[in-house]
């Protein structure tokens, strides 16, 4: 063959690959051009969100009396189009927003409450507010802006014909022990819909692989003779005993008890002044198992210590159930499609300044406690083996449609939730970063649910095995909600 003839040849062979290669390029799936518009909607829309976590931070309402809160985000949600319906399930700060039409139905959860006592200024170092009755030792500002900035991108991308099918926000009050969703997926709100999207803050980046505690809470009260301590004593029947009685025996329970559960309570009213008798008292305890059946039989046993007591010290006592959350279902499917997305994202960079506040706010801890460089990182996706140390109402919500969420990095890495460290934090930029990262995840795990129709039957085929036969029941009965339940 001739040179000419060889260098003909193997210039043909290149154009063949070459034509090869493009025919097998990777072209985007359309999904993801759409991801890219609300991240960087989201990025050019940060102070504004910013601005909205850092008022609710401010008000730092206690659950069910989150006026403000509850209509900042809902005033916000109306001025882009969504259709609000507020004073749901029977709970004045609840409200479901909606915008679209048809399916899919994709649901995004908002929390706004605060917790008491915890009421702490935006500094390193512990310095409470005085006259202020709460702080977002939770980071609920943070999971209430970021949920409904995450659902107005969704509502952008229907408004431009970009996605089909209906988002819905859902503002839920009085996470923190007064069970709001419980009685919102009680009242049918969560009916129709194919899946539920959540998070929380935290001090790392992951997606939640891990249930939840079952939990039941009840405010037991004592009723008995008020007398002079010292001139007749023997006159009264102290309420105050009784509830003494009470913890005490349930205290000796605990070694009877499966190991795993939790039982914890605090003296709500133990009487006014040492020389009377005191004619009242009651105690608000919590019972908590990874199995929602243990959570029934333990409560029992504390019920029939409370009996015990009150026929021991010759006083009368009634109980009122205040909560009851179930365990939370994962959902493997949906966690892995969150997991991409989390990935993608990525975790958050501190400045010089934030990294100072961040190892000033571990500098108080007692115990050890990772590297603020912790922030940048994202877990891998893990299942675990135990159901962690805390309970969610989303666990109720979780057992009426396929849910799925993420913890993002709001707070110093190590630092413990319901702490004043959480919530300096949550009131600087080291919590509304977190926050974004959080809103981006969700809206980008939104696009994927709204573009694959395949990935909700997946996720719903996954949720019917998870359940079984199970019949959803809410632990908190059939009792209005405990709308008075800080007082």
């Amino acid at each position: 063959m001739k040179p000419t003839s060889i260098i003909t040849a193997v210039c043909m062979m290149l154009l063949s690959f070459s034509a090869i290669a493009q025919k097998k390029k990777v072209v985007p799936a359309p999904e993801e051009g759409l991801k890219t518009i609300a991240v960087q909607n989201l990025q050019n829309s940060y102070e504004q969100y910013k601005n909205i976590a850092l008022q609710i931070w401010g008000h730092a309402e206690l659950g069910y009396k989150e006026v403000k809160s509850s209509a900042l985000l809902q005033e916000t949600l109306k001025k882009e189009g969504f259709t609000v319906e507020s004073g749901v399930a029977e709970i004045p700060t609840a409200f479901v927003a909606t915008y679209g039409s048809g399916q899919p139905v994709i649901g995004i959860l908002a929390e706004f409450d605060a917790l008491p006592g915890l009421a702490q200024e935006a500094v390193p170092e512990k310095k409470g507010i005085a006259g202020k009755p709460g702080g977002h030792g939770c980071g609920h500002h943070l999971f209430g802006t970021a949920s409904v900035a995450a659902g107005i991108e969704i509502k952008k991308l229907i408004e431009q014909k970009k996605l089909t099918g209906t988002i819905k926000v859902y503002g839920c009050p009085a996470e923190e022990g007064g069970s709001g969703k419980v009685y919102m997926v009680r009242a049918g709100l969560f009916n129709n819909v194919d899946a539920v999207i959540h998070w929380h803050p935290g001090n790392e980046n992951g997606v939640t692989m891990t249930s939840a505690l079952a939990n039941s809470s009840a405010k037991f009260r004592f009723y008995g003779l008020s007398a002079h301590a010292a001139g007749s004593p023997e006159n009264g029947r102290s309420s105050l005993d009784a509830v003494e009685s009470m913890n005490y025996m349930v205290n000796l329970m605990r070694e009877h008890i499966p190991q795993e559960t939790r039982i914890h309570y605090v003296i709500t009213n133990g009487g006014k002044a040492p020389n009377v008798v005191p004619d009242f008292a009651e105690v608000y305890y919590y019972v908590r198992h990874p199995k929602r059946e243990q959570v029934k039989q333990i409560f029992n046993r504390v019920v029939n210590a409370a009996q015990a007591a009150a026929l021991g010290t010759e006083t009368k006592m009634d109980y009122e159930i205040i909560g009851g959350t179930h365990d939370l279902l994962l959902n493997r499917s949906l966690a892995e499609v969150m997991q991409k997305n989390l990935e993608n994202v990525g975790g958050i960079k501190y400045t010089a300044e934030e990294k100072a506040f961040a190892e000033k706010i571990q500098s108080s801890f007692t115990f050890k406690y990772p590297s603020v460089e912790e922030a940048e990182k994202i877990k891998p996706l893990k299942i675990e083996s135990d159901a962690g140390g805390g309970s969610t109402d989303v666990g109720d919500v979780s057992y009426a449609v396929p849910t799925v969420g993420l913890r993002a990095a709001t707070w110093a890495p190590g630092t413990p939730a319901h702490s004043w460290q959480a919530v300096a934090c949550g009131g600087t930029e080291i919590g509304t970063k977190g926050m974004n990262v959080a809103a981006k995840t969700m809206a980008m795990t939104a696009i994927d649910l709204f573009s694959k129709p395949a990935l909700i039957q997946q996720a719903k085929d996954e949720f019917v095995k998870q359940k079984g036969n199970y019949k959803y029941e809410a632990l908190l009965g059939t009792r209005k909600p405990a709308l008075n339940y800080r007082d």
